[in-house]
């Protein structure tokens, strides 16, 4: 009788220990480290587990918990497994017929045999956690009730050190509704469709200047964005070559010339002669229209500004020295004042836009000064950008005083209006049709 007085007692006083821990426990780690292990010696199970909001939040003799480790979920899945059966609020020893073949293959290769789940409850009354118990035998009456009741002193514990830790959200079923139904009108407000694009100034109605010849660019005399006067030297030519085919073509026409008139000369003593007349007169001609060709490459091998303008070209380093054909895009000259936007639209943002749609656009160089355009042309064949995807071309005319030529920043385009919803969504369904090929 004294043997069984002096164990409860013992037992009694472990009791008292374990409550007292937990109401001295300064942070969560520190009561989560006592629930799990300073219980060992009173009720002798092997491991613990405490789960938080679903999660496992400390296990027995384990300082770091590692969230993908086998026991670990299938502590976790064993506790949804009692959340979803309604008897995640009631202590007791777990039934196997509350798990599916799953969680019990993982009971017996990771658990002990007999398990016990501890609900921690607020003060409602619905649980936010609980201990997974676990030993070899089965958890008698009075364990059961030291148990239940060193869960309050855990649970009250616990919420005085971190107060709002729900397991589940559960609000009545008329806010549920009435939630439901806000967030659908609010998917239904109208709003406006808009997308962003990268976007350029460029020159509106320039002179493009072109290669007049095939040559080699010897040298360009302006810088990009200089401003020109008409008749302005921009470009030089490598004129060695067309220097040479003129003086040799002048020198076939002195030679023809004076073929034609030696055997003019002849021509009232020799028949012969009188008879080259025609042939020797028209050789001269051929060689003084080449002459007369050879002389205008030579001209043009100096190209100059018909028109007055800013030119607009990216390196000026980038040309000298290098090979052109006739027709290749050497710059442009523009008026600074006539410029207008160019956008390339992606194909994946791309929305149905009207006519003269709003555009506002945003400079890198000036982020927080706004634009107005308006859209001007849109292209209906994507091609591919610089980048490398495909986008369409757009144009725009500015409304006020158009930036400086060459700058670039983004565009926001402005569409019809729709659904919250579907300028929410529109870019997630595509990507299911896409995916999934409807």
């Amino acid at each position: 009788m004294n043997v069984a007085s002096g164990a409860a007692e013992r037992a009694f006083a472990l009791f008292l220990g374990l409550e007292r821990q937990a109401r001295e426990a300064a942070t969560t780690e520190e009561l989560a480290f006592a629930m799990v292990n300073d219980g060992q010696a009173l009720f002798g199970f092997r491991h613990a587990a405490l789960l938080i909001a679903g999660k496992v939040r400390a296990l027995t003799g384990i300082s770091v918990v590692e969230a993908n480790a086998p026991f670990v979920a299938f502590v976790e899945c064993a506790a949804g497994r009692l959340q979803a059966a309604g008897v995640a609020g009631q202590a007791g020893a777990v039934e196997p017929s509350m798990l599916d073949a799953q969680a019990l293959a993982d009971w017996q290769d990771l658990s002990a045999g007999q398990a016990y789940w501890l609900p921690l409850l607020d003060r409602q009354g619905r649980p936010f956690g609980g201990l997974w118990l676990a030993r070899e035998h089965p958890f008698n009456v009075s364990e059961h009730s030291l148990l239940v009741q060193l869960a309050h002193a855990y649970a009250h514990a616990w919420q005085a050190l971190d107060p709002v830790r729900p397991w589940r959200l559960r609000w009545p079923r008329r806010r549920v509704l009435a939630v439901l139904g806000a967030a659908l009108l609010v998917l239904m407000v109208p709003v406006r469709q808009s997308v962003l694009a990268p976007a350029e100034v460029v020159p509106r109605g320039g002179w493009v200047v072109a290669a007049p010849l095939d040559g080699v660019i010897a040298e360009f005399l302006v810088k990009p964005n200089q401003t020109v006067a008409a008749g302005d030297l921009l470009v030089r030519f490598d004129a060695t070559t067309l220097k040479a085919q003129a003086d040799v073509a002048e020198r076939a026409l002195g030679v023809a010339e004076a073929e034609l008139k030696a055997s003019t000369q002849r021509a009232f003593t020799d028949a012969d002669s009188s008879a080259r007349l025609d042939l020797l007169a028209a050789r001269m001609e051929q060689k003084r229209a080449e002459l007369d060709y050879a002389r205008q490459l030579l001209a043009r091998s100096e190209i100059r500004a018909e028109r007055a303008g800013i030119a607009v070209f990216a390196d000026a380093e980038r040309w000298t020295g290098k090979p052109v054909q006739t027709g290749e895009r050497l710059m442009q000259l523009a008026d600074p004042a006539q410029a207008e936007l160019r956008l390339e639209l992606p194909v994946g943002d791309a929305i149905a836009l009207q006519p003269d749609a709003q555009v506002a656009l945003f400079l890198d160089s000036d982020p927080l000064h706004r634009h107005q355009a308006t859209l001007e042309r849109a292209a209906y064949e994507a091609q591919a950008t610089a980048a490398g995807q495909l986008a369409y071309r757009l144009d725009a005319t500015f409304t006020d005083t158009p930036p400086r030529i060459g700058l670039r920043g983004t565009a926001k385009l402005y569409g019809e209006r729709a659904p919250l919803a579907y300028y929410l969504l529109r870019r997630p369904l595509a990507a299911v049709r896409q995916g999934l090929g409807l």
